[in-house]
């Protein structure tokens, strides 16, 4: 018999070297295609006013934004849209547009958000709703702090 045996060989181990490469370009992916917010506001950064009863959204993805509020170096209250500073008539045409990106059943739960300025003049939302009661988008909601009503009052 000899001294010397033959060591039966096993799997050989796994690799890590690439692992860190492969993580690095997975993180610059990410930061690359991640978009972080879906509009830049043009308005001043809404003030939002203060209610009581106060509700989440369930659906966000069938949300259209109005912002309504002050442009600097611009007097009056401006409406925007996405992107872009609009008129109350072009409303109608926003809402068509978000529309056509869904299904004939998930109409009735679009949503028509208006996140307007504390401020903001009474006239302004009421043209924007009277344009959305035109084209049968019944369902607003508008974005507001939770506190009490009564504070906006006393800071005036």
């Amino acid at each position: 018999m000899s001294k010397f045996r033959k060591k039966k060989k096993g799997m050989p181990a796994i690799s890590t070297a690439s692992l860190p490469d492969i993580v690095f370009m997975l993180l610059f992916f990410f930061m690359v295609t991640t978009v972080m917010r879906e509009t830049e506001l043009k308005i001043k950064k809404p003030q939002l006013p203060k209610a009581t009863e106060v509700k989440k959204l369930e659906r966000k993805s069938l949300v259209s934004y109005i912002y309504v509020g002050k442009v600097k170096g611009q007097g009056g209250d401006k409406i925007q849209l996405n992107d872009r500073i609009a008129d109350v008539k072009d409303v109608k045409h926003f809402i068509f547009a978000e529309r056509v990106n869904i299904s004939g059943d998930e109409i009735s739960f679009r949503t028509t958000f208006i996140k307007a300025y504390v401020e903001s003049s009474v006239g302004t939302i009421t043209d924007i709703k009277e344009e959305l009661r035109n084209i049968n988008a019944l369902k607003i909601n508008y974005s507001t702090l939770k506190g009490d009503v009564m504070d906006n009052v006393k800071k005036k």
